[in-house]
């Protein structure tokens, strides 16, 4: 790269091409990454990220004035003070030191993906060994290819566990956020119907998310195994070192199900854990931070102290009232798994003037149209009688459910419905935003 700014001299220039080595000594300095000038923290680094709508280098200058102590640009024509770095590429440059700083820290990495449930898993993990380790784990869902960087990068010298969730929507990320993350521990929460568009077709699913396993297996480290799965349970015989949580491993270590109407309760060894989470499928969740915990040797008092004291909150399987109605507030994502597994939960509670507000399923391609068909179908199949589907596929199945186009048409319409007391799932695609229905009710 040719360098005309006058600004770049001397020690200025060392420190624009500077390695990685160099440039995490003043991470260490300074050791916080911040890629938004809105959330900037004093004296931190801020790494100038490109979007498709926007170019972070513009904001370097920026940054600084807002109290960073250095930014990073790929573009001369920004670096105009000694505190401005440039880097060839901003985003391989803060992938790159996130992983030195990986190899740097002396913290065990567990790395968890799937389909449905990664973010709660994460939390729940997160909880119980937080009562016996320094831990730190993703924030939200920041899991993609600059998520986990920053993930990293929030290791401490004095981390013992860090809990690196990996999102992924298509072959080869979970490998290469493998590279980055170099999990010690791996675990996978499922294989579903998520993502089919850029994974083409659950096959696609399946062999994406498995780089986490064969990472593992390459580097001989241990596999936090779900064999509730069926998927996973067909592939034992692959993954060798399994730490399972199959229905045979639930007896082996004396955990059971003991109810989810509304809230999960569960049952290991002598003690009941009473959670806060709505769903069946979130004891398969609680029973791999139990079991999880085992493994790290986290008494089971400090894990039941955990799980119970761990509210969901982001649109996750919330449980509302609001003028005079109950809510299930699911609305943070969706695909055909969740969906499913949503609807036979709600049917399975009790209660009265069951409603259902359904949401587009996003991100399945051509399976799109077949896929909200078969929701639709199944919604019929479980009897429920009051359903309101919302979004461009639902509104083209085939069914004499009441349906509507957009979120705007369901706006407009909303007084006609004249809802009371009702008993009420929310769930849909978090582009379709569906907690703006409780402004509506």
């Amino acid at each position: 790269m040719k360098i005309k700014s006058p600004f770049i001299k001397g020690l200025f220039l060392y420190l624009s091409f500077m390695k990685i080595e160099k440039l995490h000594q003043l991470f260490i300095r300074f050791p916080i990454a911040c890629t938004d000038t809105r959330k900037i923290v004093q004296n931190s680094i801020f790494f100038a990220l490109k979007g498709d709508n926007f170019n972070g280098n513009t904001y370097a200058s920026e940054a600084i004035r807002k109290g960073a102590k250095y930014s990073i640009v790929d573009e001369e024509e920004y670096v105009t003070s000694s505190d401005i770095i440039l880097v060839d590429n901003v985003l391989k440059t803060l992938q790159d030191l996130a992983a030195h700083h990986r190899n740097y820290c002396n913290a065990k990495v567990i790395g968890l993906t799937g389909s449905n449930g990664k973010t709660s898993t994460k939390e729940l993990i997160y909880a119980v060994l937080s009562k016996n380790y320094r831990t730190v784990a993703t924030k939200g869902n920041l899991n993609n290819h600059i998520g986990v960087p920053l993930t990293l990068l929030s290791i401490k010298e004095d981390t013992e566990i860090a809990i690196v969730e990996m999102g992924a929507n298509h072959q080869k990320e979970i490998a290469f956020l493998c590279k980055l993350a170099q999990p010690d521990y791996g675990y996978i929460t499922n294989f579903g119907k998520a993502h089919l568009e850029g994974f083409g077709g659950e096959e696609g699913v399946i062999k994406g998310k498995s780089e986490l396993y064969d990472y593992l297996i390459e580097h001989n480290k241990p596999i936090f195994l779900n064999a509730d799965d069926p998927i996973q349970k067909e592939k034992l015989r692959y993954y060798p070192r399994k730490y399972g949580f199959s229905k045979a491993d639930h007896e082996y270590y004396n955990i059971h199900f003991l109810g989810a109407d509304p809230f999960v309760r569960l049952k290991v060894e002598n003690t009941v854990i009473d959670s806060k989470l709505i769903g069946k499928y979130n004891f398969t969740n609680c029973s791999a931070a139990v079991l999880i915990g085992k493994y790290f040797n986290v008494p089971i008092e400090n894990s039941r102290e955990a799980l119970e004291d761990y509210i969901p909150e982001n649109n996750r399987s919330q449980l509302l009232s609001k003028n005079g109605h109950h809510i299930i507030l699911d609305a943070y994502n969706a695909n055909p798994s969740s969906m499913k597994a949503a609807l036979e939960n709600f049917k399975g509670m009790e209660g009265q003037n069951k409603l259902l507000f359904l949401g587009d399923m996003f991100e399945l391609g051509d399976a799109a149209p077949d896929e909200h068909q078969r929701i639709v179908d199944y919604i019929a199949e479980l009897n429920f009688q009051d359903v309101i589907l919302v979004g461009e596929n639902f509104y083209n199945t085939k069914c004499n459910f009441l349906k509507f186009k957009s979120f705007a048409n369901l706006e407009e319409s909303f007084d006609q419905l004249k809802l009371k007391h009702h008993f009420i799932l929310i769930k849909g695609s978090r582009g379709m935003a569906l907690e703006r229905i409780l402004n509506l009710l």
